[in-house]
């Protein structure tokens, strides 16, 4: 990772300037929380340089929010390292240009391994899974509405499903075109669409909350797309947590894992019907694949998340920051799942914590989160049966929690952003 640690390897990592949330965290997780998760930090063991492969720098370096130690243990102390974190005797993960990544069960919730799994870094597209945790439960798919001329409101280039103004769509095809092609026009109308009076600002209201439920402490949105803004941030660890709830919901995993999907033509304004194809290309490359997410803009570079299912095990890998010098994102995430599956059964550093889990022992008398989703993690390496229950395989996400995020006003600064179509196969920004 270009011979320097993730911590300081910032290329990938926003600016001090316009980040309330990640400050805010701490008081949301409980002082007494953030007294152990300090504890659990300082006598976490050295870290490990996380194991990259070189690529050349595309900017000047950029320094990270102020750390969090609460935020940064959450799932487990060994989580908190900047470096490799894998359980021991174990081989080691395939070299990526990820400057942070992990692997998890999605079942069980173990976390297999991660580099710097709590760096905060740029989500692009990907930040669209917490649209789809926060508006899935809230919108009917049957329901036929119109696009706007607001929500067709997208940086020029970028990436977008077709859409017309003054079209109508059921909001499942809406929910198609942002899960197969990225469309940056389709986050606008579903989160305008499920932000109530407040519209597309009440939407990106709503997934900072939902971010706060699902225990992302580290996660924060200005866009409902990915599209960069100043003080968006996100970490592959919180990206597990929100891809997890995604995937709780049948309609979610429907819709990742449909290859192609027709969007209905619109008479009235002469538009006639079109194909879309879905670009997670894990889906026809890799066996057992089950979905998952790409994203790039030039701040973010390359982002991924996936998905997959092999002897009965569900593995999910996030990674943030990558290159492509020689392997796609989908290609290095591919690589980590075929890590992940090579480990034994009871391998792991950490856990994913439960939906609702830190909010509640927020608003417990004593404000403290159990040892175990903080500064502990303890029986993770212990005998079968004393990690994490199971995750369900189907039912409804949680509702949204009431800890609103810390910030004022959404600020949106578009910056021009270009696609990299000969090295990546993107289809432009924000993708």
């Amino acid at each position: 990772m270009r011979g320097l640690p993730v911590a300081v390897s910032a290329a990938l990592l926003l600016p001090v300037l316009g980040m309330p949330a990640a400050a805010a965290a701490n008081s949301r997780a409980g002082t007494s929380a953030g007294r152990s998760a300090r504890a659990a930090t300082s006598i976490a063991a050295p870290s490990v340089p996380c194991p990259n492969v070189p690529t050349p720098a595309t900017r000047p370096p950029q320094p990270p929010p102020p750390a969090d130690p609460a935020a940064r243990a959450v799932g487990g102390a060994e989580l908190a390292s900047v470096g490799l974190v894998v359980p021991p005797s174990v081989p080691a993960p395939p070299a990526v240009t990820a400057t942070s990544w992990l692997v998890a069960d999605l079942d069980s919730g173990a976390v297999l391994g991660g580099c710097g799994p709590h760096e905060y870094g740029v989500p692009a597209s990907v930040q669209k899974l917490l649209l789809a945790a926060t508006m899935l439960p809230r919108l009917d798919p049957r329901r036929e509405v119109t696009v706007t001329a607001e929500d067709l409101a997208i940086e020029p280039g970028s990436s977008a499903v077709g859409l017309a103004e003054g079209g109508r769509y059921r909001i499942e095809t809406i929910w198609l075109g942002l899960l197969l092609k990225s469309g940056n026009e389709a986050a606008n109308a579903l989160a305008r669409l499920g932000g109530g009076a407040d519209g597309q600002a009440g939407g990106i209201r709503a997934m900072n909350e939902q971010a706060r439920q699902l225990g992302a402490l580290q996660t924060h949105a200005v866009t409902p797309s990915g599209l960069d803004g100043p003080g968006q941030f996100t970490s592959a660890y919180d990206l597990a947590l929100i891809f997890r709830a995604c995937f709780a919901d049948p309609a979610f995993r429907r819709y990742a894992a449909t290859r192609t999907a027709e969007i209905p033509g619109q008479p009235a304004l002469r538009e006639k019907p079109f194909q879309i194809q879905n670009d997670n290309q894990l889906l026809y490359q890799y066996p057992g694949a089950l979905g998952g997410k790409t994203g790039f803009t030039d701040l973010a570079r390359h982002t991924y998340v996936g998905a997959a299912e092999r002897n009965g095990r569900r593995l999910v890998v996030t990674l943030l920051g990558a290159e492509i010098p020689t392997q796609r994102g989908w290609q290095q995430g591919a690589a980590l799942l075929d890590w992940g599956f090579g480990l034994r059964r009871d391998a792991a550093v950490g856990r994913l914590v439960r939906p609702g889990e830190l909010t509640a022992a927020s608003a417990s008398p004593t404000g403290t989160a159990p040892p175990s989703a903080l500064a502990g993690g303890a029986g993770l390496h212990g005998a079968p049966g004393s990690g994490p229950a199971p995750w369900p395989r189907t039912g409804p996400l949680l509702g949204v929690g009431a800890v609103l995020v810390a910030g004022g006003a959404v600020l949106i600064n578009r910056r021009r952003r270009h696609a990299v179509r000969a090295s990546s196969g993107t289809t432009g920004p924000g993708w």
